[in-house]
């Protein structure tokens, strides 16, 4: 009739500025269904299931040490080298899982997303928020190897700068989210993205300082270290060795940055992402 009133009423996204966080807030409940999801069916069909996110860590940490500290030569200070690169290495993972996963949100879901109406960012926002699990699980079993090694006298003591350790985990988190649907909106046009990816993020793990200190690449890169130096992973994973093991260097101004940096990258992506979903199906 001519008075009534649709409930909701989905029209095209007339402004790239335009983000209904009321209607995220809405399908909060599909968001948690996502997640749940994600956790569950990510190793539904393996053997050793959930114990995945514990041995992936622990074998690179393992293979870490063996090639940069005892092959290399590469120094750890006053740390076990086990216990150092466990915790770059778990810093990292949580950025890495982030990333690989929003960024083929667009080609892995399009069967979904051309049959059912829903706010498209709760994709890849169901991934960040699961990977939190993950990073919990890795998370758990250093702090039991910090305990461990505390408790064999070595010359590792509680940092009270630890309490600002979750900063450096939604940093990552948001790089993740930002980069991700970036590269994302970008594979809708540009397959060949979805191959390098995996070799990018490999790549730039050797540039973010998981397995060595910022502080030892001066001597060895010259004047190519400002590379490493400026890169905003390397910052935030140098950060959190020193909030966890009080080695490395922390630096306020490059932290705030970082934090305002990956801000705007998670802003630009965003604005990417809200764009690509408006005609994403016609070139998918």
């Amino acid at each position: 009739m001519k008075g009534d009133k649709w409930l909701f009423e989905i029209t095209p996204k007339t402004s790239l500025l335009k983000f209904d966080l009321k209607e995220v807030w809405r399908y909060r409940d599909l968001l948690m269904l996502f997640v749940k999801r994600d956790i569950i069916t990510l190793y539904k069909q393996t053997i050793l299931g959930p114990l995945w996110y514990v041995i992936q860590p622990l074998f690179t940490s393992v293979i870490f040490t063996v090639i940069f500290n005892k092959v290399a030569g590469i120094e750890t200070g006053q740390i076990p080298p086990f216990l150092f690169m466990l915790a770059g290495v778990t810093t990292w993972n949580y950025f890495k899982e982030c990333l690989t996963a929003t960024s083929d949100t667009f080609k892995k879901n399009e069967q979904i997303f051309g049959k059912v109406y829903f706010p498209r960012i709760i994709m890849p926002l169901a991934i960040v928020i699961s990977n939190l699990l993950k990073f919990g699980i890795q998370f758990g079993i250093f702090v039991a190897f910090y305990i461990y090694y505390l408790v064999n006298s070595t010359d590792i003591s509680p940092n009270i700068y630890v309490v600002f350790y979750p900063f450096v985990i939604i940093c990552m988190g948001i790089l993740g989210l930002g980069l991700g649907m970036i590269i994302s909106s970008m594979v809708t046009k540009y397959r060949d993205l979805s191959f390098l990816v995996a070799f990018g993020v490999q790549l730039l793990m050797y540039l973010s300082a998981v397995m060595y200190s910022i502080l030892d690449i001066g001597d060895n890169l010259g004047n190519a270290s400002w590379i490493i130096e400026y890169n905003p992973l390397a910052i935030l994973i140098e950060t959190s060795r020193f909030m966890l093991l009080g080695e490395g260097v922390i630096n306020e101004n490059q932290l705030i940055i970082t934090g305002a940096l990956s801000l705007i990258i998670l802003i630009f992506g965003a604005l990417i992402f809200n764009k690509t979903e408006k005609s994403f199906i016609d070139t998918i």
